[in-house]
């Protein structure tokens, strides 16, 4: 066992994971599967990582999600044109508002900080 350093490595990982994925827990098959997707996962994270989502579309997919309209999102950050304005992009979050969305809608707050 050994880091995954190229494409091939990880293909061949891949593969070997996929035989071994039906392993028990505390086997050497299953000690091997639970290696070996940590170095995929590194692999991974390295070579195709995954950018944050943008704030604003984080907030509107969960709202759907949790089945809200704009007027609900208005008890929550104040006035339903304040939030017509950030849905819109016409109006910026303040700090106040970032807390509140990430206590209430658990948005994390490093997408909710980013500029848009």
């Amino acid at each position: 066992m050994k880091p995954i350093h190229t494409e091939e490595e990880y293909k061949i990982a891949l593969q070997r994971a996929e035989e071994l994925f039906d392993s028990k827990k505390r086997t050497p098959e299953g000690d091997e599967l639970e290696l070996l997707l940590i170095l995929i996962d590194k692999y991974e994270k390295d070579h195709f990582p995954i950018d944050l989502p943008d704030p604003i579309e984080a907030i509107k997919f969960r709202m759907e999600q949790l089945q809200m309209k704009p007027k609900d999102l208005a008890d929550l950050i104040g006035y339903k044109s304040r939030v017509s304005e950030i849905l819109n992009r016409k109006r910026k979050l303040t700090l106040d508002m970032i807390r509140k969305l990430h206590v209430n809608l658990n948005i994390p707050t490093d997408v909710l900080v980013q500029e848009y």
